[in-house]
């Protein structure tokens, strides 16, 4: 009897939404799964309804003081050694990790045991906790092709699979319908799972910029923290834009598909799912990312041509709006970079990593 499959996840989109993308693969395959998490585990329930959850102690050192770091290693050691014991109850067949510190102590332990495990990195960028894990793997998975800060001598554990795309995302995909010259365009403006509250200020100070011309033709679906809401929805009032307005989208999928532009920040799973449903993009990544990775993510579309980048330091309501007036007024432009993004996309990607899941568990395919 074959074990089970951990998933050793947690914390941001980031790191869950290709977490679950692969379990609904794996449990499609007849697999199963059990995800190992933080305190926050029952947090996951809805989304991962067909796996086991078990949780264990877990920190981050961000943001703390000398004496806030050395909790976060008790309690890390603390998760390491429960999730020990956890791992050999479960006698699992391959422990995957998507990064983060929700999964350090799974992953840990998993190399304590010698046990076949993968990690993989949404990012352009190896993150901090992947970093330190990766000489202990058995493999790395990975988004992009070329990755920063990855050790040389581990370039053979690497597999590029590309970053799991939430099912509905996949499902909800279509091709680019280039807006007519003097048609609607369809702009989607979003920061991550939490919005991004400089977007509240910056896109309505960048649309009343607009010429009037370009300006009629916005359709505005935009995300807003729960406190930004009623502020921004004023200034788009004061200018005669009636806009969609919401602290989070359930059918994210349906908007980026009819999205003719999207302004955003450059985390993984948005990069990602921007060139799965091959939409065009702005994107101001967020400055205090750990390492820069959006920029990195930013800077890898940028450079193929899907998408614009800015840096968020400096950037004025005047030079966004004219950019997006250039692209209003030049369609075709959408058009290509909506292309080079889906050339850059892989909707296949939880079947290429489930795929690298059954080879180092020794699954076979039925």
């Amino acid at each position: 009897m074959t074990g089970p499959v951990v998933i050793a996840a947690g914390g941001t989109g980031g790191h869950i939404f290709p977490a679950q993308a692969l379990a609904e693969t794996l449990a499609k395959r007849g697999r199963r799964v059990v995800l190992m998490t933080d305190d926050r585990g029952q947090n996951y329930a809805q989304t991962f309804p067909k796996a086991e959850i078990v949780t264990v102690p877990s920190a981050t050192f961000a943001g703390r003081g000398l004496v806030g770091k050395g909790l976060a290693v008790a309690r890390l050691g603390r998760g390491a050694i429960a999730a020990y014991f956890a791992l050999g109850r479960l006698k699992p067949s391959v422990v995957v990790g998507f990064g983060g510190y929700p999964a350090l102590p799974t992953m840990f332990a998993a190399a304590r045991r010698g046990l076949p495990s993968i990690i993989h990195e949404q990012n352009a960028v190896l993150g901090r906790v992947n970093r330190w894990l990766s000489p202990k793997v058995t493999k790395i998975a990975t988004a992009f092709k070329k990755l920063t800060h990855l050790d040389p001598s581990l370039q053979s554990l690497v597999t590029v699979t590309g970053n799991p795309v939430r099912p509905a995302v996949v499902a909800a995909a279509r091709p680019f319908a280039r807006p007519a010259a003097d048609g609607p365009i369809n702009l989607l403006v979003f920061g991550g799972s939490q919005g991004a509250r400089v977007f509240s200020t910056l896109v309505p100070e960048a649309l009343a910029k607009l010429p009037d011309s370009v300006r009629k033709r916005v359709q505005l679906t935009q995300q807003c923290r729960p406190e930004d809401l009623e502020a921004a929805k004023a200034r788009y009032a004061a200018m005669g834009i009636q806009p969609t307005l919401a602290s989070f989208f359930s059918d994210m999928g349906e908007r980026l598909a009819a999205a003719h532009l999207v302004i955003s920040r450059a985390g993984a799973s948005t990069v990602t799912e921007l060139c799965a449903v091959g939409r065009p993009s702005i994107l101001i990544p967020y400055p205090f990312a750990m390492d820069d990775h959006q920029s990195v993510n930013a800077g890898e579309l940028a450079a193929s041509g899907a998408a614009w980048t800015f840096k968020e330091a400096g950037l004025t309501a005047e030079v966004l709006a004219t950019k997006v007036t250039e692209l209003a007024q030049n369609p075709v432009l959408l058009e290509d970079a909506a292309a080079k993004a889906l050339s850059l996309g892989r909707s296949d990607a939880a079947s290429r990593l489930a795929d690298l899941v059954d080879e180092i568990a020794g699954f076979t395919r039925s």
